[in-house]
C-alpha cells in the first residue's frame, strides 16, 4: 500500500468500549435518530441535523469530502449497546505535511460525559501517530464552546491561539474559532494520559 493509499485507507478502529466504521449512505437512519436533539448542533457550522433529510444530505456532503481526499469520516458506534452514539472524521489531510485535523465529532446527549470520546479520541490520534506517522494533529472548536474546550484540554491537547470571524453559522453568528494541537513529540504524553484515564 502507498503513502497515499495508507492516508485515504477506510480502516476500521475498534476499542473496548467504541468501533469506529466507515460512514455509508446505509448509517443515515441510525445517525437521523443519535442526532435528534437539537442542542447537539448549537455550536456545530451544519445547522440543525434534526430530521433524516437533513442527515442524508450531510452524509453525502461528508462522502464528497472524503472522495475529494481531503477527509476521512467515521460512524461511532457503542460495544456496549451496539448503537451509533455520533459521528467523528479527519479533516485538513495534507499526506505530504503529514498533519491532520480531528473534528466533525457529535455524539448524542446519551453518549454525553462518557468515555466514550476518550476512547475514540485515543483510537484516533493512536492511528494518526503510530500508523499514518502525522507530525501534527490540531483540533478546533467555537470559542462560546466550553465543553468542547474543556474536553480537548483534558485529552493534553495544547492551544494555540484563535482564529476570529472564522464561519457564519446558518442561524447567522459568527464564530470565532480556537485552535489546539498534539505534536508527534507530545504524542507518548497524551498517550500515557489517555490509557491512565481509559483504565480506570
Amino acid at each position: 500500500m502507498t503513502k497515499q493509499e495508507l492516508w485515504h485507507n477506510r480502516v476500521t478502529l475498534t476499542g473496548k468500549h467504541v468501533q469506529l466504521e466507515p460512514m455509508t449512505e446505509d448509517h443515515v437512519p441510525a445517525l437521523a435518530e443519535a442526532g435528534r436533539d437539537p442542542s447537539i448542533w448549537r455550536y456545530m457550522i451544519y445547522g440543525q441535523l434534526t430530521t433524516n433529510k437533513g442527515m442524508g444530505d450531510w452524509v453525502r456532503e461528508m462522502l464528497n469530502k472524503q472522495s475529494a481526499e481531503t477527509d476521512l469520516n467515521f460512524v461511532v458506534v457503542s460495544l456496549q449497546s451496539g448503537e451509533i452514539a455520533g459521528a467523528t472524521r479527519f479533516l485538513e489531510m495534507r499526506p505530504e505535511h503529514r498533519s491532520l485535523e480531528i473534528g466533525g465529532t457529535w455524539y448524542s446527549p446519551k453518549f454525553q460525559h462518557t468515555i466514550v470520546n476518550t476512547e475514540c479520541k485515543y483510537l484516533l490520534l493512536e492511528y494518526a501517530f503510530e500508523v499514518l506517522g502525522c507530525i501534527r494533529v490540531q483540533f478546533k472548536t467555537d470559542v462560546r464552546n466550553e465543553r468542547s474546550m474543556h474536553a480537548i484540554e483534558r485529552i493534553g491537547a495544547r492551544k494555540e491561539g484563535m482564529m476570529r470571524n472564522h464561519f457564519i453559522l446558518p442561524d447567522g453568528a459568527i464564530r470565532d474559532s480556537v485552535f489546539y494541537s498534539i505534536l508527534d513529540k507530545e504524542w507518548q504524553r497524551v498517550k500515557n494520559q489517555l490509557l491512565k484515564k481509559l483504565n480506570r
